[in-house]
């Protein structure tokens, strides 16, 4: 009993490098062995040859979170399809702050597309809407305005779809 309260303490989230296209592979791999995981989803518009399809791919193309304690790295490790834990030199943990607006995007699941790390723009915050409170920068693609949040240690970024009426300038 004291030990899994010293584990549950000891967790924290780590960006997980996967094989190619194995990102929802892990995540339910990572789920069967009693691993809290978190996979960002997108709802992003795929052409086929005849048709165009709404599907939901991998936020961060290559990588799953997982809540962990690094004690217990071995079976994250061990799992099928998972590359290594990211960190320049040893595993480095996820900032909460970051994980907090990747569980809140992923709960409320907007329309959502990768987009480059580096990008300027104004830092806004919502304030209308599901995710009242998120701050991030206000960019516009072609018709139409987003909200760029960033996972620092992946060096990656996503674009949320926003109206510019939901949202406010950061003074």
């Amino acid at each position: 009993m004291e030990q899994e309260a010293i584990s549950k303490t000891d967790r924290r989230w780590y960006a997980l490098q996967t094989h190619s296209r194995h990102e929802k592979q892990v995540r339910d791999r990572l789920l069967a062995v009693g691993i809290e995981p978190l996979l960002p989803l997108g709802k992003q518009c795929r052409q086929w040859s005849d048709r165009k399809v709404w599907t939901m791919l991998p936020l961060f193309s290559g990588y799953c979170f997982a809540n962990f304690a690094l004690a217990g790295s071995l079976a994250v490790l061990q799992t099928p399809g998972v590359v290594r834990i990211v960190g320049t030199v040893r595993p480095e943990p996820i900032p909460d702050e970051e994980i907090a607006v990747l569980q809140r995007v992923s709960s409320v699941n907007p329309m959502m597309e990768p987009c480059d790390y580096l990008t300027e723009g104004t830092w806004v915050e919502v304030i209308r809407g599901p995710l009242v409170g998120l701050r991030g920068q206000l960019v516009r693609r072609m018709n139409h305005h987003g909200l760029v949040i960033r996972a620092s240690i992946l060096q990656r970024a996503a674009l949320i779809h926003i109206a510019t009426d939901e949202v406010a300038p950061v003074l």
